[in-house]
Formats: C-alpha cells, structure tokens, sequence
C-alpha cells in the first residue's frame, strides 16, 4: 500500500486551502482516512484520547449487521426460488436470466444458488444507496468546507435492509435523498440529526409510494398474481392482523421465524442474525443494553395486557409476545435503529424509559391499528422526538435525588 500512500501524499497539495482543487479537500481527506490511518492527532492535554472514535464505532456497528447482511442475501433468494417453484415468479426477468447463464438453476435447496440470486436484488439496492446518499453527503461536506465523517457509513448499510427486494432503485434513490438531506444535513450532518436518518429514509418512501413498501404488498414467496420481479401478497404479521395466532399457526413455525427464513424486508427477518449483532455491539459498548432489553419488556408489557383484555373484532389482540419478537422488524430495529446514540436518549434512566415506550408503542401500533400492522418504525421514530424531553425529566430527577441525598447528610 506504500504506492497509494505516495500518491494521496502527492496529491495533498492540490487540495490544500490554497490549491487548486482546495473546494473539494473534503474528497480527497475522505479518500485518505478511509484507506490510512489520519496522519493529525491531538496534542493538547485538554483532549480526551479513545481508541473507540467515530470510525471504529461506525465499522463495529457494520460488522455487527454481517449476519443480517448474509440473510439479506441467502433468504431473499431463497424465498424467490420458493415462489419460481411454485410457479409464482416469472422467469422473465433479468435476475432471473443471469441465474441461467451462470447455470446456477433455482433450486431452493441450494444454498449458493439462492445466496446469489439475492445478491442480484440486494447488491444493487446497496449500490445506488452508496452513490445518491454519498453525494449528498459529498455536497454538503464541500459547501460547509468541513471533513466527510463516517455518519453516513451506517446509514448507507442499514437502509437497504430495511426495504423490501424488489423495491425499485428510483425509490431507493428518493429515498436516501429525503433521509440525508431532511433527516440529517438540515440539522447539521452528523451528530446533530434529531430523527434515524434510514428511518425517515424508508418512512418518505413508504408514506409516498405504499403500494410497494406496506405490510400486505411487500414481495413474498407466496400466492400467483404479481410482476415480472416479484409476487404480493399478505405477510405474515399481516395475515395475524387480519387472523390472528391462527393465521401464523397455519404455515410458520416460531423456530422458521427465530432463523429468518420467512418473507419480510431483505435484513430484518433473522432474529437470531439480530441477537448476534446485538452481543457484539453490548460486548464493545457502542450500544445501549439498557435500550434492548427496556424495548423487551414494553413489548411483553402490552402485548400481554391486550392478550388478556381480548377482542371479538380484532384477532390480532391474541398473538403473544414471544411472536412480535421474531415477526417483522421488531428484532432489527430493538438492534440497530432504536440504540443510535445520536437519537436515542443519553442518561441511563431514559434509555430504560424511551426503550420501555416503543416496546408499548410497536404493539400498540401493530395491534389497534391492523391496516399497518408493522410498528417498529414508526414507534422509533416517535420516541425520537421525545428523546431530549425524557433525557430532560431524567436529568431533574436524578439532579432532586442527589440534592436529598447530600442534603441528609450535611
């Protein structure tokens, strides 16, 4: 790599503050720092020194979602060999004829074949994530004359995995506009956003086109209508709304949804992909233990209270809580999106507050209002908002407490 390095060197001069190409240093810093190490430290005792910044957080945060990155790919693919099977997908589209040049076939029971075949639905997602939402970024960084920083490399990963696969890449790209450029830079960039900029990213794309983001017509491996990309139909936090535990009962097994094999978003059906990013991310301390486990609790909270209370109208009162674990994006956003520092709240008594409040808000949502069954996003974004008033509460209580507490003893 000392090649590279001779030439980023090289090259430095011409992105100074007095070069000729000094507009676009952002550019080129961001080129370096992504490959070396950056060459400036702080020398002030005043300064606090971690090994943990901004971009090992960042780079933990993405190895943590491997596990979901790797269900993206191999459960997509093999729900779509599920449904060709079937005879429910055409094989009339280019996916579809790339799996045949390569003569991988399409046998569900593959797991190569059904790994690449979701590669082809996910990888392109990915890419023009990383294209449109890198140049936001990119302008926003040239005109404000300060560094690209890491922020957006969370954003960039998790956002595909949150969309359905055949979502279409124009709405991607709207998409992760709205996320950068309302969810974040308009506060300031990083560290500054007040709401997740993937989920304002995905609820503008939902709220806008629902047609192929909303919890009944996400693409499925199940049913015959549907276009040359995929098949709709009723999901299976869905088909609970509309039929409660009996609808679930009828072709899922709780062990097939703890894996991740079920139709859903492409990185949000594995639980158990989940739990594991979550031990890494509590092990390293960049997530909040407190968040996870707190979203746990309201879940089984509510759930339960609306189990016992009942309803003739709404069969979707009777699903437990063990079955909103491993149904939808309970798993991933309790993970990935509910822990952002940024959003969530700073104090250790309102973590266990915001968290407690969206496990009641992600049930309440699924369950009262069954024409959009999942909550979790919605509920994050929610809890958002209030995170400051909830750090502020908590804030004068333990201020009130520590004030009684030296009090009795002076």
């Amino acid at each position: 790599m000392r090649w590279l390095r001779s030439l980023l060197d090289k090259q430095e001069r011409l992105f100074s503050k007095d070069g000729k190409l000094g507009r676009l240093h952002p550019l080129h810093e961001a080129g370096d720092t992504f490959f070396f190490t950056p060459g400036k430290v702080t020398q002030n005792p005043s300064h606090v020194r971690d090994a943990l910044d901004l971009k090992r957080t960042m780079m933990t945060v993405v190895i943590a979602l491997t596990g979901c990155i790797f269900m993206a790919c191999y459960n997509t693919g093999y729900q779509a060999h599920l449904a060709i099977s079937r005879g429910a997908l055409p094989l009339d589209n280019w996916r579809t004829h790339l799996m045949e040049t390569l003569s991988l076939g399409f046998d569900p029971g593959s797991f190569g074949a059904s790994f690449v075949h979701g590669a082809f639905y996910y990888v392109p997602v990915l890419i023009v994530t990383l294209v449109v939402g890198g140049a936001w970024e990119a302008v926003f960084a040239i005109v404000r004359r300060h560094e690209i920083n890491e922020g957006f490399l969370v954003t960039w990963m998790l956002f595909p995995l949150i969309l359905p696969p055949t979502v279409p890449l124009w709405q991607v790209a709207l998409g992760i506009t709205f996320g950068v450029v309302v969810g974040k830079e308009v506060f300031g960039g990083t560290g500054y956003n007040v709401l997740n900029p993937a989920l304002v990213a995905r609820a503008f794309v939902f709220f806008a086109y629902p047609a192929q983001l909303s919890g009944d017509r996400v693409w499925i491996a199940a049913g015959t209508s549907g276009s040359v990309d995929g098949v709709s139909g009723a999901t299976w936090l869905a088909r609970a709304a509309l039929e409660g535990q009996s609808a679930i009962d009828a072709g899922l097994t709780w062990g097939q949804a703890f894996l991740g094999l079920i139709p859903g978003s492409m990185g949000e059906t594995s639980t158990l992909a989940c739990l594991a990013g979550a031990a890494l991310l509590v092990v390293t301390g960049v997530a909040s233990w407190r968040i996870m486990v707190s979203v746990a609790f309201g879940t089984i909270a509510m759930a339960s209270l609306l189990n016992a209370v009942g309803s003739n109208t709404n069969a979707f009162f009777d699903v437990p809580f063990w079955w909103h674990f491993v149904l939808g994006g309970w798993a991933f956003g309790t993970v990935f999106m509910a822990t952002e520092p940024v959003t969530a709240p700073g104090t250790n008594g309102g973590r266990m507050i915001y968290g407690f409040l969206i496990g009641v808000l992600v049930v309440l949502i699924r369950v009262v209002n069954p024409a959009y069954p999942e909550g979790m996003m919605l509920a994050i974004l929610l809890m958002n908002v209030f995170a400051s008033v909830i750090d502020h509460f908590a804030i004068v209580a333990n201020v009130k407490r520590r004030r009684a507490r030296y009090a009795n003893i002076n």
